[in-house]
């Protein structure tokens, strides 16, 4: 037992050290006045009081949850469909696989700097294509009101790690069951909406949790391509852009603490409604 502790103490000095102190460390900081150059100050919960009252804040929240609730679902649907093209026994579908898994793989500072430029409402090549086809392209990144969508808009560029794995689900499903509807006359659409998406359930449910987190931590590409602020008139201004605002530009540690554990109990709250959920949706074989 002594040696196989002495083995793992490398992982627990690390976990203990940059995972679990700050965990707790965070949870004390977001109850302080804390201005990183001097001692906190235990100021209870004055912090998430002042988080209900902060208006950026709030804007932060919605901007969030708008992507959010526009990314996942859509991703959900773009990398279903694609996954169930590629599984209709395409030639070179290992190439198809590399195609679409590569943009996960990009770097994401160099996707959002070209996005930014795609995106550009004079000399981008979104809107230059819009105005083959008659149609006035918006301001995108400089319209307050097209920003949240451009931004859902290029989330679907790195779409292809979850079609890999909505594929390799999807040639999991029975043959057997697919044969039996085709005779007893089911058509396309009854058999993907009764036996494949049921089939492939449990896999659909663990990308949306998964995608759902990673919406609600969204920070680099809104970052890079506004340059932190959340420009224009905050509409891009996630909640971790604030946090970050707060914590290394306005030198609040506490109050970024306490955002940072807001952010933390709303992932957890939207995680456990989809578990619940998922307890009438998703099949799980041999249930």
């Amino acid at each position: 037992l002594l040696n196989g502790v002495f083995f793992i103490s490398p992982w627990i000095i690390g976990f203990i050290a940059f995972r679990l102190y700050p965990f707790f460390a965070s949870l004390y900081y977001s109850f302080t006045f804390y201005p990183i150059l001097d001692r906190p100050k235990w100021v209870g919960i004055d912090n998430y009081v002042n988080l209900i009252h902060d208006a950026r804040f709030l804007t932060s929240l919605y901007n969030t949850s708008y992507y959010a609730l526009g990314a996942v679902p859509l991703a959900t649907m773009v990398g279903i469909l694609l996954a169930m093209l590629l599984n209709s026994k395409v030639r070179g579908l290992s190439f198809f696989r590399t195609l679409y898994f590569l943009p996960s793989i990009t770097p994401v500072v160099a996707t959002a700097i070209v996005w930014l430029w795609m995106f550009d409402p004079i000399n981008g090549v979104i809107n230059y294509f819009l105005d083959m086809v008659g149609i006035h392209g918006p301001g995108w990144m400089g319209s307050p009101q097209w920003s949240k969508p451009a931004l859902i808009l290029m989330s679907m560029w790195g779409v292809g790690g979850a079609v890999v794995i909505y594929l390799a689900s999807l040639q999991d499903v029975p043959r057997e069951l697919l044969e039996a509807s085709e005779l007893d006359g089911a058509s396309g659409i009854q058999k993907i909406w009764f036996i494949t998406l049921p089939m492939i359930s449990p896999v659909i449910l663990f990308n949306v949790i998964t995608g759902l987190i990673g919406a609600f931590q969204y920070f680099t590409e809104a970052y890079v391509m506004t340059g932190g602020t959340g420009s224009p008139a905050d509409s891009t201004l996630m909640m971790s852009i604030y946090l970050y605002q707060s914590a290394f530009q306005y030198f609040k540690i506490g109050y970024a603490s306490a955002q940072a554990w807001v952010l933390f109990l709303i992932v957890i709250a939207f995680t456990v409604v989809l578990f619940r959920i998922s307890g009438r949706l998703v099949y799980y074989g041999g249930k």
